[in-house]
């Protein structure tokens, strides 16, 4: 756009106001090949030459056209010639699921696993991105919270607990990420940058045709199957009614606005309204709201609430869909309940409880590793045991449900430790063996899961 800083100018001062005045020495960037990717490589080597920071580039190969392998090695090939180390890291996809979905969690999951002390990956989002997102959502019919654009700088925690290490045939570099970076080892997660979002597509490629660079072109982004290359097309037409992509996305950052400032409404209600569950002095992973503040609550920070108290005891990644909180929302204003994204909602007295659903739980952990997503114990792991849902049988082995307890029901996904079908412990019902079983919490507690940005 005439008028504007270039590029590298603009670059900088995102990553200003991202990252400075005290960079760190080691940033990594996760590049693809496409465009988008290849333009910010460019820019970050530039701005980093001038910072004195270094740079490690990965490449994730998703594995799914025949083309891929050769848009990693060329990703590799152009890293050479800056100087930057580079690696490559190979995704089998298993054909479960959605697959863009699939391939977005293996990318933040293989980038965690290989990132070692690296505290910052940077990511090639744009302003069309933005854009297309927010007709995607808008077809959806999503409020303010999915309508809002995506933050320039966002938490990522793929793996709360011990990551599994990659296989070595997957896994092809110059050199490895460093194991600690400015004196931090890893931690529990990583931060992902979006220094472009404020740059168009079409401005960065203007840059790298200037500067002769290379890219590839992924044909999927013309296969109409996909919801965001139907809505790509779509810009084109609204573009000409006046409707471009720079406007979107300013609408979108406006409702960003609007959604922080319903969040902070929502975290100061929370903090007066809701609390963590406690069992024989544990945290059990479930949240109570008291149901006449609920109620007082306006619509948006009702919704808000709960949400929040849903994707917590889940620990999942997203919200559910509006119109299913919103109905479970009008059934506990009628003193219902119901079942929504992996809980068990009940009002129970003057509270509203918010629950693991037992029929949702994981299976069984190995000794050693996280269940569920969020308990682990801590400690040595005596011999023998792993963890599980408390269940029925667990329940009646413990010597059914003790005085001052949720009803039987809600007890069932609590974690314990059995040895064979043999309950070990339970620590929040005070059975069996002294055995630590602690929530390790991606977002800490639900009092602090309300991220303000």
């Amino acid at each position: 756009m005439s008028g504007q800083p270039s590029l590298d100018q603009r670059f900088a001062d995102n990553m200003g106001q991202l990252l400075g005045p005290d960079f760190p020495n080691d940033i990594a960037l996760a590049v693809s090949g496409g465009g988008d990717s290849m333009a910010m490589l460019t820019l970050a080597h530039n701005w980093a030459r001038v910072w004195g920071v270094r740079l490690w580039v990965v490449t994730v190969d998703h594995g799914l056209r025949a083309e891929s392998a050769a848009e990693a090695a060329m990703v590799a090939e152009e890293c050479t010639v800056l100087g930057q180390p580079h690696t490559t890291l190979r995704w089998h996809w298993d054909g479960q699921g959605n697959l863009m979905d699939a391939a977005r969690r293996a990318r933040l999951s293989l980038i965690d696993r290989w990132r070692a002390g690296l505290e910052h990956v940077l990511m090639a989002h744009t302003q069309d991105d933005v854009a297309e997102t927010f007709l995607m959502r808008l077809k959806r019919g999503s409020g303010v919270e999915g309508l809002a654009a995506m933050q320039a700088s966002a938490n990522a925690c793929p793996h709360p607990g011990a990551k599994p290490a990659l296989p070595a045939r997957d896994v092809c570099w110059t050199a490895p990420p460093p194991a600690s970076v400015d004196g931090h080892k890893q931690s529990r997660g990583f931060r992902v940058l979006r220094p472009c979002l404020d740059m168009s597509r079409a401005e960065l490629r203007h840059y790298l045709r200037t500067l002769q660079g290379r890219w590839f072109d992924d044909p999927t982004n013309d296969d109409t199957t996909y919801d965001r290359v139907r809505m790509r097309k779509l810009l084109d037409v609204l573009d000409a009614e006046g409707l471009d992509r720079e406007t979107l996305s300013a609408t979108a950052h406006r409702l960003t606005r609007a959604r922080n400032a319903l969040n902070a409404r929502a975290r100061d209600v929370a903090g007066r309204i809701a609390e963590e569950e406690t069992l024989n002095g544990l945290r059990t992973g479930a949240v109570l709201i008291d149901r006449d503040g609920f109620a007082e609550a306006e619509d948006d920070t009702r919704l808000r609430i709960l949400a929040q108290a849903l994707r917590w005891v889940a620990s999942a990644e997203y919200r559910p869909r509006l119109q299913s909180l919103e109905q479970l929302a009008e059934r506990l204003m009628a003193g219902g309940m119901g079942t929504l994204h992996g809980c068990d909602v009940r009002c129970v007295d003057a509270q509203i409880r918010v629950g693991r659903e037992f029929s949702a739980v994981s299976a069984p952990a190995q000794p050693g590793k996280i269940w569920d997503g969020c308990w682990q114990i801590c400690g040595d792991v005596p011999n023998g045991s792993y963890l599980r849902a408390l269940g029925p049988d667990g329940l009646k082995q413990a010597g059914g449900r003790p005085r001052g307890a949720p009803v039987a029901k809600m007890l069932y996904a609590f974690p314990a430790a059995f040895r064979a079908e043999v309950l070990v412990a339970c620590p929040h019902l005070g059975y069996g063996e002294k055995i630590d079983i602690q929530r390790l919490d991606p977002g800490s507690s639900f009092a602090a899961s309300f991220v303000l940005h």
